[in-house]
C-alpha cells in the first residue's frame, strides 16, 4: 500500500494479516526499507519494490529499528537480495546480525524450536562490511532525504526509533507500543505498550516516548501495525498503561500462579481501556484480538520483576 510521501507499508505475512509491518520510503528513485519481518517476508517486501517501479539494486538501504525476529530476522536474507544496499543497526544489535546465533538461542527459548521454524524460517548472517552501526543521532541519507535514528530504550536496550522530518513522523518499531485496526474506535486508535522479554523497562520506555514527543509528530509508523496519527493522545495512553503494568506487576509478584495472574489482569486491563474509550468490541474479541500480545506482555513483564535474577 503506497501512502503519502512515498512511504509504503509492507504487510510482512507474519502471524496473520495486518499484524506486522516493514515500510519502503521512496525518494527520487532510491529506496530505504525500515524493519523487514522474516525471511518469509521476502515475496511481499519484492513485490513492493517492484510495485514502486524499483529495482532491488535502487534499495540503498536496510534500517531495522531493533532486532527482534519478527523486525529484523529477514534481514540476512532479504540483504542478498539488495547488492547495493547497507543494513542500518544499533550498537547493541550489530553483532547479532553478523552472527545471529546468540539471537536465534534467545527466541528459541522463548517461543521453543518448532516455531522458531515455523514463523521465522532460516536466520542469515549479514556480512559485517555491509552493517552500519547506528550511534543515537545517527544520520542516514536517501538521495537526500534525512532519516535520523533516535536511541529508545524501554522495550529493548537495542533499540532506535526513526525520524522522518518530510512526513514529519516516526518508525517507531515497538517503542511506540502495538495498534491494530481491528481495534480501532470512533477516537481513532487504540494502543498498548509492548514488554515482551527480555529488556522491559518501564522508566526508560516512559523517557523514550517522551523523547519522540518532542518533534510534535504527526504520525508514528509501528511495526504492530501502521500508521497511527493523534500521537498526543495515544501517548498519554501509553503512559497511563505503563504504570497500571508496573502496578500488575507488582501486585501478582510472589503468587504461585504469577503467570496466569499476570494474563488474566493484562486482559482485563486493556478490555477496559478500550471501553473507557467507547469501543463497542465485546471483550472476548478485544481478547482474540490481543491474545499474543497480553502472552508476550505478561512474560515481559516476569522478566522485569526477576531482573535482579539474571
Amino acid at each position: 500500500m503506497s501512502l503519502a510521501h512515498g512511504i509504503h507499508t509492507i504487510d510482512t505475512a507474519f502471524q496473520r494479516d495486518h499484524f506486522d509491518a516493514a515500510y519502503l520510503i521512496v525518494q527520487d528513485g532510491r529506496g530505504a526499507f525500515v524493519d523487514c519481518g522474516t525471511t518469509h517476508s521476502l515475496p511481499n517486501l519484492l513485490a513492493c519494490v517492484a510495485q514502486a517501479g524499483l529495482t532491488p539494486t535502487d534499495i540503498d538501504w536496510l534500517i531495522v529499528t531493533h532486532v527482534h525476529l519478527d523486525h529484523a530476522g529477514g534481514a540476512g536474507a532479504l540483504m542478498q537480495q539488495l547488492p547495493n544496499a547497507r543494513l542500518v543497526v544499533h550498537p547493541r544489535g550489530a553483532q547479532h546480525m553478523i552472527d545471529p546465533t546468540r539471537l536465534i538461542a534467545g527466541a528459541t527459548a522463548v517461543y521453543g524450536e518448532a516455531e522458531i521454524a515455523r514463523s521465522y524460517g532460516q536466520i542469515v548472517p549479514v556480512p559485517a562490511e555491509r552493517v552500519v552501526v547506528a550511534e543515537d543521532g545517527h544520520r542516514v541519507l536517501l538521495a537526500g532525504r534525512e532519516l535520523v535514528c533516535v536511541d529508545t530504550p524501554g522495550h529493548a536496550r537495542h533499540h532506535f526509533c526513526v525520524w522522518d522530518a518530510v512526513s514529519r513522523s516516526w518508525f517507531t518499531g515497538d517503542t511506540f507500543g502495538l495498534s491494530y485496526r481491528e481495534l480501532d474506535h470512533a477516537g481513532g486508535a487504540f494502543i498498548i505498550p509492548t514488554s515482551s522479554p527480555v529488556q522491559f523497562e518501564p522508566e526508560a520506555m516512559h523517557a523514550s516516548i517522551r523523547r519522540l514527543m518532542q518533534e510534535s509528530p504527526e504520525g508514528m509508523y509501528l511495526t504492530h501495525y501502521g500508521r497511527v496519527e493523534g500521537t498526543a493522545r495515544l501517548a498519554q495512553e501509553l503512559h497511563a498503561q505503563i504504570d497500571a503494568m508496573v502496578a500488575i506487576a507488582q501486585r501478582c509478584n510472589g503468587e504461585p500462579q504469577r503467570h496466569p495472574l499476570l494474563v488474566d489482569a493484562l486482559g482485563a486491563l486493556y478490555v477496559a481501556r478500550l471501553r473507557l474509550q467507547g469501543s463497542p468490541l465485546d471483550a472476548s474479541e478485544v481478547l482474540r484480538v490481543l491474545a499474543m500480545d497480553i502472552e508476550l506482555n505478561a512474560q515481559g513483564l516476569a522478566c522485569w520483576l526477576d531482573r535482579d535474577k539474571r
